[in-house]
């Protein structure tokens, strides 16, 4: 069955190319991202790697760890590794799953038959510290996935968990907010003291309040 959002993300042990994992403990009380790959050793996959890798730390600065998922075994990744480094000019810096026995990626529903039904889609899963799934994402094998809109997805993932604001369509950080219809005129120099412009009854904008 399908996870949906607010479902809590299945837990697991596994072995993975930094050591052995509970993944709930391995996540503690920080931001979870969980990314598969169809298979080492392919094309986009490779370049996907090589880029999260080289922004990690804009998820650290985010309180955010990040992992990813191959079916295939830990050697194959160990050797994936090396590639990775050489043809993306980077060091690998966290961890690659290893699922041979398909365990993972049968918790996370990522092996859809109408695709492949031996191989794992292209998933994303952004895990918040309750350890709820706060965002799904399935990308064709065809498509490298932009990790920049992942973060940008997070900045509005944290700050809508702390303030009774929405990000609009191409929201980036910095930007005004959206006041959700659930706060009344009247709470609004309470909740919002920066003010805020009304456009429309439903439609009212702040500047961003952690800014």
């Amino acid at each position: 069955m399908a996870l949906r959002l607010g479902d809590e993300a299945p837990n697991f042990q596994a072995e993975t190319t930094e050591g052995s994992i509970d993944f709930h403990q391995w996540l503690g009380d920080q931001w979870g991202v969980l990314f598969s790959h169809p298979a080492d050793y392919t094309p986009v996959c490779t370049t996907e790697l090589g880029a999260v890798s080289k922004i990690k730390e804009e998820f650290s600065k985010r309180n955010a760890k990040i992992i990813a998922i191959s079916v295939d075994p830990l050697t194959d990744h160990q050797g994936w590794v090396k590639d990775i480094n050489e043809t993306q000019q980077t060091t690998m810096n966290f961890p690659i799953i290893a699922d041979p026995g398909r365990l993972v990626a049968t918790l996370y529903d990522m092996i859809h038959p109408n695709a492949d039904d031996k191989m794992t889609v292209r998933s994303v899963f952004v895990i918040g510290p309750d350890k709820k799934i706060k965002l799904t994402l399935t990308y064709p094998a065809s498509t490298g996935r932009n990790f920049q809109e992942i973060l940008r997805v997070m900045d509005s993932l944290q700050l809508t968990a702390k303030y009774q604001v929405a990000t609009p369509a191409n929201w980036q950080h910095g930007e005004d907010c959206i006041i959700v219809p659930a706060v009344l005129n009247e709470e609004i120099p309470r909740l919002f003291p920066k003010g805020h412009r009304e456009i429309k009854p439903y439609l009212r904008y702040t500047p961003q309040p952690n800014k």
